[in-house]
């Protein structure tokens, strides 16, 4: 059966998102209309669905990485810092995002605290990326023939 290794990332992360949008506990903030989504960004997101984007987002590196803690999901999203005519700087993406997207799967049930710490995939999550990523593949089948020994 395939699994969230077996298929593209944007592919699914687009899917999930769509299917995050449908649920009631995931409503992004009111603050989300006028959030940065880092330090280092210069302007508010452009694609009005961000929000959901960033939860699927996450939702996979949790499911691949976990337990996965705020501080690496923070280093995972971050970028460079333009520092005008000094040279480019690392800098993290914003943690109240990923904490209150967090607490939202939390909600939804797809994602739990760890014993030892960070976040894990509840089985419900896992089972939830597992069926979005069948059917994934399965509409991947007809453009690229290589996939069609996964399904």
């Amino acid at each position: 059966m395939p699994t969230v290794y077996d298929v593209p990332a944007k592919a699914l992360i687009e899917r999930v998102s769509e299917e995050l949008k449908k649920m009631p506990e995931m409503a992004p903030p009111e603050w989300a209309k006028f959030v940065k989504t880092a330090s280092f960004k210069e302007r508010l997101p452009e694609n009005r669905d961000w929000w959901y984007i960033r939860a699927a987002a996450i939702l996979r590196k949790v499911y691949i990485h976990g337990p996965v803690g705020i501080g690496s999901l923070r280093t995972a999203f971050g970028g460079r810092k333009k520092r005008g005519v000094q040279p480019e700087h690392f800098a993290k993406a914003s943690g109240a995002i990923i904490r209150n997207i967090l607490k939202q799967l939390e909600a939804a049930g797809l994602v739990t605290k760890g014993e030892h710490g960070g976040r894990v995939v509840t089985p419900k999550g896992r089972s939830f990326l597992d069926k979005i990523s069948v059917s994934v593949l399965k509409e991947l089948k007809e453009t690229i023939p290589a996939l069609q020994k996964y399904i």
